[in-house]
C-alpha cells in the first residue's frame, strides 16, 4: 500500500506469507496423518484449511500490505495498478524470505527436520499448463473482485484457490514464492526441487495471459465498471 510505510508494509507481508504457508504446509502433514492413506480426503482438508487461511489473511493484512503473499500479484500490481516499482523488489524478496519460515514453522509444530528437501516429482505438460490456468485464473478473479471492495476479494480469492485445488493437475500452487517453499517439504505439500523451474515457468506464461485477459477485458481496477 503506497501510503503505508514501506517497514510496517513488508512486516504485514512477511506475516501473512508465513501463515499462508504454516497453513498450506501444516494442513497438509496433519490431512496426510489423519486421512489413512486416503488422499482423496486429505487433498480435501488441505483445501479447506488453505481456502480459509487465505480468506482470514487478505482481510487482516490487504489495508496494511495489500496482501499479496505472492511475487506475480506484486507484479501484476504494479503493471496494472500503479504498485510503487521501488516496492516490488522488496515485496518479492520478503516473500519469498517468509514463505521459507512459514514451512520451518509448520515443520516444528509437527516434530520435523525445520528444512527437508522434497521428493515429492511434480512435472510434465499436464502439471505445467495445470499451473499456467491456475495462475492465469487466480489474478483474473483478483482484478475481476477487487471493485467490490476487500471481503469479497478475499472470498472470491478463497473460493477460487479451494476449488482450484481439485480442477487444476498441479493443485494450484499459481505462486513461486511457495513453489519455492514447497520444495524444502518433504510432506504432503512438496515439490521436488528440481521441478520447481518448470512450474515457475508455467506461473509466468499464466500471468502473462491473465494481462492479457484484464486488459482485454476491463477487469483492472482502473477501468470502468
Amino acid at each position: 500500500m503506497p501510503n503505508v510505510p514501506l517497514s510496517r508494509a513488508l512486516l504485514g507481508e512477511f506475516i501473512a506469507t508465513a501463515m499462508l504457508l504454516i497453513a498450506v504446509v501444516g494442513s497438509g502433514i496433519a490431512a496426510e496423518r489423519l486421512a489413512g492413506g486416503n488422499i482423496a480426503i486429505a487433498l480435501l482438508a488441505n483445501a479447506i484449511a488453505t481456502g480459509g487461511a487465505l480468506y482470514a489473511l487478505i482481510v487482516t493484512f490487504a489495508p496494511i500490505s495489500g496482501a499479496h503473499m505472492n511475487p506475480i500479484v506484486t507484479l501484476a500490481a504494479a503493471l496494472l495498478d500503479g504498485f510503487p516499482w521501488r516496492r516490488v523488489a522488496p515485496y518479492v524478496a520478503i516473500q519469498i524470505a517468509a514463505a521459507v519460515c512459514g514451512v520451518a514453522v509448520a515443520h516444528a509444530m509437527f516434530d520435523l527436520p525445520l528444512v527437508q528437501a522434497s521428493t515429492h516429482v511434480r512435472t510434465g505438460l499436464g502439471q505445467w499448463i495445470g499451473e499456467a490456468v491456475a495462475t492465469a485464473g487466480l489474478l483474473v478473479v483478483i482484478w475481476g473482485s477487487t471493485r467490490h471492495g476487500v471481503t469479497t476479494t478475499a472470498a472470491a480469492v478463497a473460493l477460487y484457490i479451494t476449488g482450484a485445488y481439485w480442477f487444476t493437475s498441479s493443485t494450484s500452487f499459481a505462486n513461486p514464492a511457495v513453489t519455492i517453499a514447497r520444495s524444502l517439504t518433504d510432506t504432503f505439500a512438496g515439490i521436488a526441487p528440481g521441478n520447481v523451474a518448470g512450474f515457475i515457468a508455467a506461473q509466468a506464461v499464466g500471468a502473462a495471459l491473465a494481462l492479457v485477459l484484464i486488459r482485454a477485458t476491463g477487469l483492472d481496477r482502473r477501468a470502468a465498471p
